[in-house]
């Protein structure tokens, strides 16, 4: 049986949040919230320009410190982390939010594009648990893990194999590991927003030369950097407050767009409509029933219903 979650970063005064891709968007607008609440953030993202607007624009050098990083280089994702112990002396909340936008049709996708964008958008959320979750268990303070999926990994669309993938995998292992890390007062969270208003548009520019010879979608990213930003997604600042609140709560899922609730919830009907009518063997339910759940469904359920009924 799963422990009961609690919420170790109900009160954030003090702690230290690490934050990929931290310097624009949605990072950046993470931390801004987690700034005014109180928190010490370390801003790590790829670009020293980009780097050093944030910090201005935070305002808050007594409480941020930036480190550029290249979230698939792991001896610099290691750096980065002592850079933030150094500064703070301890990490207790890990935001693995740096991503690409990987987008074509599965035809045209080559092995650049596939391993590009699994690399920053899986294995960067990798990177930064195999390097950084060892040293928020290691203070016993408790944590909080937030990993940014997409409602992509809800309700995949069409053209969106790889980035689908690699937020699909990620969500999973937020579900994962949610039970395992209860027992060590950290909380986990998968950050699944719709469109915000960010520089995904752009993820081009970001593409390493290794990754440009083998690739089907250089044409396409082009012409993605063209596209404007819609004033109707919503604003990175909208975004990280929503973060903080799911933070200070040990949400399991952190959702930012109710227009995508009709579209999800076909998809899950049409998963149980598709579940053999048959009739259930006891003996083999017994046998695999370790498989069968995950309680930390029943404690997310749990936990919103009881606010909504506070609310009510």
């Amino acid at each position: 049986m799963m422990q009961a979650i609690t919420a170790p970063m109900a009160d954030l005064r003090g702690r230290t949040a690490f934050i990929t891709g931290g310097a624009n968007g949605i990072g950046l607008g993470i931390a801004r919230a987690l700034v005014r609440a109180g928190a010490n953030v370390v801003i790590a993202d790829i670009r020293q320009s980009a780097l050093a607007a944030a910090k201005a624009d935070l305002a808050a050098d007594q409480q941020v410190e930036t480190v550029e990083l290249d979230v698939t280089d792991r001896p610099a994702f290691a750096r980065a982390a002592d850079a933030a112990e150094a500064r703070f002396g301890k990490i207790h909340i890990l935001v693995g939010n740096a991503g690409v936008g990987v987008m074509g049709p599965v035809l045209e996708a080559r092995f650049d594009d596939w391993d590009w964008g699994m690399g920053v958008n899986l294995g960067g959320v990798i990177n930064g648990l195999v390097t950084i979750l060892p040293r928020i268990k290691a203070h016993g303070e408790g944590g909080q893990i937030v990993t940014t999926s997409s409602q992509s990994a809800l309700l995949p669309i069409n053209y969106s194999a790889i980035y689908t993938a690699a937020k699909a995998a990620v969500l999973g292992i937020s579900e994962a590991i949610c039970g395992e890390l209860a027992a060590e007062n950290i909380g986990v969270s998968a950050f699944m927003p719709g469109p915000v208003q960010s520089n995904i548009a752009h993820s081009g520019e970001l593409r390493p030369a290794e990754y440009r010879e083998d690739s089907g979608y250089r044409e396409r990213e082009e012409e993605l950097e063209k596209r404007p930003v819609s004033p109707l997604w919503m604003s990175a600042d909208e975004v990280g407050e929503r973060v903080l609140a799911g933070i200070r709560a040990n949400d399991l899922y952190i959702l930012t767009h109710p227009e995508f609730a009709p579209g999800m919830q076909s998809r899950f009907d049409a998963i149980m409509a598709s579940m053999p009518q048959e009739t259930v063997n006891q003996a083999r339910a017994r046998e695999i029933g370790f498989l069968l759940s995950n309680p930390a469904f029943d404690e997310q359920l749990a936990r919103r219903t009881a606010k909504e009924t506070v609310a009510n």
